[in-house]
């Protein structure tokens, strides 16, 4: 008997003992979900779709033909947010809310509100929505710095993961300038923080925080599990309060021109034009009167570096300078032909570019929408830098497909170039907007038509009987 109480005895004092390490100590993360908690929402998405399916016996047609039009599909979405205003204004991701009917934002208090899209940006991949506080003394986040992280600081992400609400995972900044291809391939998201808090679907557009409560990021995408685990990344805070002004004031983004035509280097183009470099965006071409020229880019210059981010392609490239706005000054690394330069350049604007480069254009060319439910118009210089198309490249470009047309069905989406048209086995080139509406135009009643259409590189024929 002794015996066991002695054991008790032991047990007691050594449980005793444990209880005492770190007595008192409170988590630092504990103050900072206090004070930042409550301004992180949780975004509700109700939007509608077509069916999708897939149909080699013609069960659409029937369908069609006896039931009329098959009924759109309704589908729900979870993301987060975060409110940096006392007005109600709400950052998030642009894919989070993109075509959304309803939007529904609910709070940690449990009150929930109607929430207005403001507008947004699909490649940067930030939106800004509103509720209206009613009087109501709204909750605020206070926004950081991102442009001065460094690796190794604490990371802190609150968002509503797999809808589990108000989710707070902790971890460190892993990396900054991260260049990530999108997972349409159509692409890259550009100087993204990798952390390895834990960042789940549902997170999407929630706040990355630092150890003093300060949003230094919009949480955004994830490697996939199939992949890797631990990899999530996020906007920097200041790429997104570069546009933030426009957005609420204008609903959409500015974006900013350098003025050239470019291709990633290769070992092939790197021995026959003899670089001095393995990677980089080579310029084909600079527009006479760019940004690019002013500063003095020249053609076969390499752009190895955009402000503090390193470039291996063009890709990297189109989306450095979509960071920021017309009229910011960026400086340009660029090897020439083993010299390495430092330029320094002023962004111009695309609109403006986009205007200038077809004065005499009338209105009714720049644009075309057919009854097939495509609305095409001329490619810009905005668009051969974005989408790297060279300058002898012909064809109209997509602007937007009417998800009631026959057009929707093909595949065909915006950016798409459509350069060549066939119809009954006659094929004509297509060159400008006005040859595109010419040969729709004449399409008949059981005509078999095709389009021949470039993506990203790749060329593919669309074809139906109208």
């Amino acid at each position: 008997m002794r015996k066991v109480l002695v054991v008790v005895v032991v047990v007691l004092l050594s449980v005793a003992s444990l209880a005492l390490v770190n007595e008192g100590y409170e988590s630092p993360v504990v103050n900072v979900v206090q004070a930042a908690g409550p301004a992180v929402v949780k975004i509700d998405v109700e939007a509608t779709r077509k069916y999708s399916i897939t149909d080699p016996f013609g069960f659409e047609d029937f369908f069609r033909r006896f039931f009329g039009e098959i009924p759109d599909q309704k589908v729900s979405g979870v993301g987060s947010g975060f409110i940096f205003s006392k007005d109600g204004y709400i950052f998030t991701n642009e894919h989070v809310v993109s075509g959304a009917k309803k939007i529904t934002v609910s709070m940690l208090d449990g009150n929930s509100y109607p929430a207005k899209y403001i507008g947004g940006d699909a490649e940067l991949d930030i939106a800004v929505i509103k509720i209206d506080p009613d009087g109501i003394d709204l909750p605020t986040v206070e926004l950081g710095k991102s442009d001065s992280l460094r690796i190794g600081e604490w990371a802190i992400a609150i968002g509503n993961p797999f809808g589990l609400k108000h989710t707070v995972t902790l971890g460190v900044i892993s990396a900054v300038g991260r260049q990530l291809p999108k997972p349409d391939g159509n692409g890259v998201y550009s100087n993204l923080i990798q952390t390895d808090a834990a960042i789940n679907p549902g997170n999407s557009g929630g706040p990355l925080l630092n150890i003093h409560g300060q949003v230094i990021g919009i949480n955004t995408a994830i490697i996939s599990p199939d992949v890797g685990t631990s990899l999530g990344f996020a906007i920097p805070i200041d790429v997104a309060m570069r546009f933030v002004d426009s957005i609420i004031e204008t609903g959409s983004v500015q974006r900013a021109y350098l003025g050239v035509y470019m291709d990633t280097v290769t070992e092939a183009i790197s021995r026959s034009l003899g670089l001095k470099v393995e990677s980089g965006a080579l310029i084909t071409d600079v527009v006479p009167g760019s940004a690019a020229e002013k500063a003095g880019v020249k053609p076969q210059d390499v752009i190895i570096g955009f402000e503090n981010l390193e470039i291996t392609n063009s890709s990297e490239l189109r989306a450095a300078v979509l960071n920021y706005p017309a009229g910011s000054e960026v400086k340009i690394t660029i090897d020439r032909f083993g010299e390495r330069i430092v330029l320094t350049a002023v962004l111009g604007s695309l609109s403006q570019e986009s205007e200038s480069s077809s004065p005499d254009d009338t209105e009714e060319s720049k644009t075309f929408e057919s009854s097939l439910g495509v609305s095409v118009s001329e490619i810009t210089p905005e668009d051969r830098e974005r989408l790297g198309l060279p300058s002898e490249f012909r064809g109209v470009i997509v602007r937007k497909v009417d998800s009631e047309g026959i057009v929707y069905r093909l595949g065909i989406s915006k950016d798409d170039v459509i350069t060549r048209l066939s119809i009954n086995g006659n094929q004509e080139p297509i060159e400008n907007v006005n040859d595109f509406k010419a040969h729709v135009e004449k399409i008949k009643k059981g005509d078999y038509v095709a389009f021949f259409v470039y993506r990203s590189g790749v060329r593919f024929v669309a074809s139906f009987q109208f």
